[in-house]
């Protein structure tokens, strides 16, 4: 009976890791998505590590679709605030806080871009490190009606989150311990947010 005593122990520790976890992610992505300082791609990696080791049937899929809604949810409401920036006379913290995230150079080759290829740069945007602030402006600058950002942004939000939960997959998958996933997910994450920055900086410099 010892297999039952620990599957008696093992399932309220992954209903409350559930319980959890999930709200967790929501809000902090949330969050990452209005103010742009928390690393939301780390965060779906780590909770795809986790539930690739739970033995929930679905508990991937709930990463999934926490993630996306949440990044979606926020992506909508950010340019909802920075619409309503553009149209106050005295502007608005949030319009700002988009600007000061959105250099001049990836501001114009966003609004090329934009023009260039529509709503297929929004997927794109958001795949790219430091690559969706830029875009959003450039869509709020070119007065993109809400509706139109939402159903770009929505395939854009789906597509992030796949791959950052692909990522915790395979640091899950190499590694026995969920910790170790965690570690090299995480890692992994972080590394290919700075790739694309140094290398601009070695163009740069060149």
């Amino acid at each position: 009976m010892s297999w039952l005593a620990a599957a008696s122990t093992t399932v309220p520790t992954e209903s409350t890791q559930q319980a959890i976890g999930y709200p967790t992610l929501f809000v902090l992505v949330l969050l990452g998505a209005l103010v742009p300082v928390v690393p939301t791609g780390a965060l779906v990696s780590t909770a795809a590590v986790v539930a690739f080791h739970q033995t929930a049937p679905f508990a991937l899929a709930m990463v999934f679709v926490t993630a996306s809604v949440a990044a979606f949810l926020g992506d909508v409401t950010l340019y909802w605030l920075g619409r309503r920036g553009m149209g106050s006379r005295n502007g608005s913290r949030w319009l700002e806080a988009i600007r000061s995230r959105a250099p001049e150079e990836r501001l114009e080759q966003a609004q090329t871009k934009l023009a260039e290829h529509g709503v297929a740069v929004l997927v794109v945007s958001r795949l790219v490190p430091a690559g969706r602030l830029p875009v959003m402006l450039a869509c709020l600058l070119a007065k993109w009606p809400l509706r139109r950002f939402a159903r770009g942004n929505l395939p854009a939000c789906l597509a992030w989150a796949v791959t950052y939960q692909l990522i915790g997959i395979l640091g899950g998958s190499l590694f026995p311990e969920p910790w170790e996933g965690v570690v090299a997910a995480v890692a992994l994450t972080l590394l290919i947010s700075v790739v694309p920055g140094l290398w601009r900086r070695v163009r740069a410099a060149r």
